[in-house]
């Protein structure tokens, strides 16, 4: 993989993460809650560097000889996603500073924002585009292999992006209440 490819690949891809979604809606309620930023983070990469496996497995070979499988996917990321939004407007974060102190437990945090991006049908049909378009069979590295490295760095701008979020909104929304509940509306 040469350098043009890399670069051309990391414009793309930093684009589609600072597009606000779910992933964001997730970095910043863990953001209100407190000391959480870290293993909801933690959890969305994971679902990511998943994803990435996936394609480079050659899930879309798959995909493209069972629609059905894609359909699953989709309709199972929709359902988590919509049970997400419906949880988050029945108990909306907001700032509290016993949330600060005790809040929820990490795994819990890092396996829903596994869930959040690993079922997002948005992260799979995004890979399943774009990778395969930035592999290229003549390249000294297998196709599988240069999808990783791409999932990679895809995966790294994801933390970034989301640690800003998340401690970004943590620090903004800590200091001004009504627009805390105005966001988690």
């Amino acid at each position: 993989m040469n350098l043009s490819v890399f670069i051309a690949f990391w414009a793309v891809s930093i684009l589609l993460v600072i597009t606000p979604g779910a992933d964001w809606a997730y970095a910043i309620s863990a953001g209100l809650k407190g000391r959480v930023v870290i293993p909801a983070v933690g959890g969305l990469l994971t679902g990511h560097l998943i994803a990435t496996m996936v394609v480079a497995a050659g899930v879309g070979t798959l995909v493209a000889n069972h629609p059905l499988a894609l359909t699953v996917l989709t309709i199972a990321g929709a359902a988590y996603l919509l049970w997400l939004g419906i949880n988050m407007l029945a108990r909306p974060s907001t700032p509290h500073a016993d949330d600060i102190q005790v809040s929820n437990s990490w795994t819990r945090w890092a396996i829903k924002g596994l869930c959040v991006s690993g079922l997002n049908p948005k992260v799979f049909l995004l890979f399943l585009a774009l990778l395969p378009q930035f592999a290229h069979a003549s390249a000294p590295w297998p196709v599988p292999l240069q999808m990783i490295a791409l999932g990679l760095i895809h995966t790294i701008s994801c933390g970034v992006i989301y640690l800003l979020v998340g401690f970004g909104s943590q620090a903004v929304l800590h200091t001004r209440p009504a627009a805390a509940r105005f966001v988690s509306r």
